[in-house]
């Protein structure tokens, strides 16, 4: 018996092979690349919400590939790259996600790649230099972290629960969210803050984190590991009844999700 993968067909076995080399060659140049008098190159939202040369370098090196392999597809970078495509495939790249923690030189960053066909998510590919792993999962063909699959831990009670967060780089927004976290603390086992959502969610996929939620995301943020988390089992989304949005990200194994939503939406950690 053997843990890898059975290997999908057609179009998205394609879509999965050139997400995995564009994650790995653009991961390859960010762990190899990175200058030792890395500096700002702007910032976004805030002072603090910073990019770096090296994540405008690696989304140009997707771009680049994409359009020698794909070039009808549409992209969404975060960097700036949009490109509408009339294939229909869309592609949604972030180029470094975790970018402080890559700034000052801290392991926790990676390279997300989702592929949206006439808009449902069906591949995501995270690639993690420093850890040495890459999470990927095809939509209905399970998760993989290199080539093992992926599995949620079984939910426990909320009091139990070790739950990994995120928060964002405006102080006003950073001031709610330490609110909900001042007040949901003494209900779990602790909270986690690692600096990159898509390690987070992959990490909930791997059973590293039994739940993580954070406001303030974008679609290249969560759409990767997003997909990776379901396909391990996680139940995602925003507020109750609505899908995962820029508003709230949840994902958790069944029976924690429902209770940590509802304990999110009553906090309300779906706005500042």
């Amino acid at each position: 018996m053997t843990d890898k993968p059975e290997q999908p067909g057609g179009l998205k076995a394609e879509l999965l092979e050139i997400a995995l080399d564009a994650a790995h060659r653009a991961g390859a140049f960010l762990r190899d690349g990175r200058p030792e008098d890395l500096g700002v190159a702007a910032t976004k939202s805030s002072a603090v919400d910073v990019v770096t040369e090296m994540d405008i370098a690696s989304e140009k090196l997707i771009t680049g590939l994409l359009a020698e392999r794909r070039p009808d597809d549409g992209v969404l970078g975060e960097e700036g790259a949009s490109v509408e495509g009339t294939s229909g495939v869309q592609w949604v790249i972030d180029p470094l996600d975790g970018t402080v923690n890559y700034l000052y030189g801290l392991p926790s960053w990676a390279v997300s790649i989702a592929v949206r066909v006439d808009g449902e998510t069906v591949v995501g590919v995270v690639y993690a230099p420093m850890r040495g792993e890459t999470y990927r999962a095809v939509l209905g063909e399970g998760a993989y972290v290199n080539d093992h699959p992926a599995r949620v831990r079984p939910a426990p009670d909320l009091e139990l629960a070790l739950v990994g967060t995120g928060f964002g780089y405006r102080a006003e927004r950073r001031a709610r969210q330490a609110d909900v976290v001042r007040a949901l603390i003494p209900h779990v086992r602790d909270i986690r803050r690692g600096g990159s959502a898509a390690i987070d969610l992959c990490d909930v996929a791997l059973g590293r984190l039994d739940a993580y939620y954070e406001r303030g995301l974008n679609p290249w943020d969560y759409a990767a590991g997003d997909l990776i988390a379901r396909e391990a089992g996680a139940l995602t989304g925003g507020r109750p009844s609505e899908p995962l949005s820029p508003d709230l990200t949840v994902a958790a194994p069944p029976g924690l999700f429902e209770v940590l939503q509802s304990r999110l939406d009553e906090l309300g950690a779906w706005h500042d």
